[in-house]
């Protein structure tokens, strides 16, 4: 016969406390996604007056024909780019990957790529004839190039991630998830190598007509999109979504290290070949070292050392300084976007008008000295308000991805 015994806790003494894991969900993602859904219908009510008062309500003019939402296309691309990278090597070439992170990866990547295409929408003049660019579509151009591949992009993605639920059901043969997996490697790379031509194939800007554009947009890619998976499988850690072992985070810091790296030897090169011969590409360096973009420049290259230095450094490998550290390389290549973009228009290709007026820049009445002096360009409080919008798309998607979809791996789950 057996007796159950108990151990009772003495008179005066404390109990023993027990650690409560993190609770997954509820309240505080429903607030996520109630915002996301605010902030985009406030986006497209800002859209809807864009629209009725045409673009001359934002800082764009002839002279700057791209802006705020083209620059934040350009970095979108990347970090879609980037997630589904990281999500599809291991993979493709039957590596370890990063401890079930795969789905989340994915899921970045989409929300990112939804983002992307909502700013090519809202910097289209006259969005509702879109249908005309498949109608009359030249398929010479870059442009086109870009959205048919971004557009197959996508539906990939979808696939991919649909692809890898199957699997866990047994649906889809291991076989069959990596032959889609070196499919959505390699059109990873294509859909940021088609972004950058449209820049590196315009021989009349000096700061975009270089061969080493595509490459440097593929590296920036896996740095930001890296930085972006890091942030976010650190917030669901914390929010119990995730039971992630520090390794793994150990394993994506020196990634995201050695890919900083590798940028920023790319954006040194470029800068050598520009400034060496001591022409015209020496204007281009100025303008960035100590120019009206000096800004932008310096917060790249002191950002993403730093985040290099914490990545690489084994005692600066803290939660907290990793999270910090993406934050320095996502904000470091957002401002290389815009010094891309910026930079390009600043240098004019062609002879200033001998007349100002509003449709050459939007402070016209400041004159030649007052405009040519200072950035070419900047957003309006519209653009802003359009862009947040837009944003916040992007972390709806997410958000409702998270809610709705299987996307924590199968070991998380059983442990709950």
């Amino acid at each position: 016969m057996t007796e159950k015994t108990s151990a009772a806790t003495p008179s005066g003494a404390f109990a023993p406390k027990v650690e409560k894991k993190p609770q997954w969900g509820g309240r505080a993602l429903t607030i996520g996604i109630a915002v996301s859904a605010v902030l985009v219908v406030a986006g497209l009510a800002l859209w809807a007056m864009q629209l009725t008062g045409g673009m001359v309500q934002t800082g764009m003019r002839n002279l700057d024909s791209w802006g705020l939402y083209i620059t934040c296309f350009m970095f979108l691309v990347g970090l879609s780019a980037g997630g589904l990278i990281i999500s599809s090597v291991p993979k493709a070439f039957g590596i370890q990957g990063f401890g079930g992170i795969s789905k989340v990866a994915v899921m970045t990547s989409i929300a990112a790529t939804v983002a992307a295409i909502g700013f090519v929408v809202v910097d289209l003049g006259q969005s509702f004839r879109v249908w005309e660019l498949f109608v009359y579509s030249n398929l010479g151009s870059p442009l086109m190039w870009d959205i048919v591949v971004i557009g197959t992009y996508l539906i990939l993605s979808c696939v991919y991630l649909w692809a890898q639920l199957a699997a866990e059901k047994g649906k889809v043969s291991h076989t069959a998830l990596r032959v889609i997996s070196v499919i959505a490697l390699v059109c990873a790379v294509l859909v940021h190598s088609v972004t950058a031509w449209i820049f590196g194939l315009q021989q009349g800007r000096e700061m975009w007509h270089t061969a080493l554009l595509a490459p440097w947009f593929v590296s920036s890619a896996l740095v930001c999109g890296t930085a972006l998976v890091i942030c976010a499988v650190m917030a669901l850690r914390r929010a119990g979504y995730l039971a992630l072992d520090q390794a793994y985070m150990v394993k994506l810091a020196k990634l995201l290290g050695a890919f900083v790296l590798v940028d920023l030897y790319f954006f040194g090169c470029d800068l050598l070949t520009e400034a060496f011969p001591a022409g015209s590409g020496l204007e281009v360096v100025d303008m960035l070292v100590s120019g009206p973009l000096a800004p932008f420049f310096w917060i790249e290259i002191i950002g993403c050392a730093a985040c290099a230095v914490i990545c690489l450094a084994p005692s600066l490998r803290t939660n907290v300084l990793l999270v910090i550290a993406s934050l320095l390389a996502i904000i470091g290549i957002f401002c290389k976007r815009v010094q891309l973009l910026v930079g390009g228009f600043q240098i004019a290709n062609l002879d200033y008008p001998s007349a100002i007026t509003s449709m050459q820049h939007v402070s016209w009445e400041s004159g030649l000295s007052g405009i040519y002096g200072q950035l070419v360009y900047w957003p309006t409080p519209l653009e802003f308000g359009v862009a947040l919008g837009v944003v916040a798309l992007g972390f709806l998607v997410f958000f409702l991805g998270l809610k709705l979809l299987p996307l924590r791996p199968a070991e998380d789950v059983a442990s709950k």
